[in-house]
């Protein structure tokens, strides 16, 4: 099923969060100079800029939109958010 793909990518994220290797995701989660979260949420900021122009401009709207998902679940990963509280919220507003 394509919606795996997200759990993988969730799992890799926590992975990477709790087993840190040399990898961005692992170094934006960690980041000592500037507080980590903070970094997130710039990520998120910027690139939810991106869709904007991407949807303004009518093109690359896929791309920049799976930047701006993946720094979001970045973001709840950090947070320590399960990923089945995101999907039960989307169940509870479908009805």
């Amino acid at each position: 099923m394509k919606d795996e793909v997200i759990r993988e990518v969730y799992q890799v994220l926590e992975e990477r969060r709790d087993n840190p290797i040399d990898s961005y995701t692992s170094k934006i989660m960690r980041d000592s100079d500037k507080r980590a979260e903070d970094k997130i949420l710039e990520k998120v900021g910027e690139e939810a800029a991106e869709v904007i122009l991407a949807s303004k401009n009518d093109e690359n709207l896929v791309y920049e939109s799976v930047d701006l998902i993946f720094h979001t679940l970045l973001l709840l990963v950090y947070k320590g958010v399960d990923l089945d509280e995101v999907f039960d919220e989307f169940k509870r507003r479908r009805h």
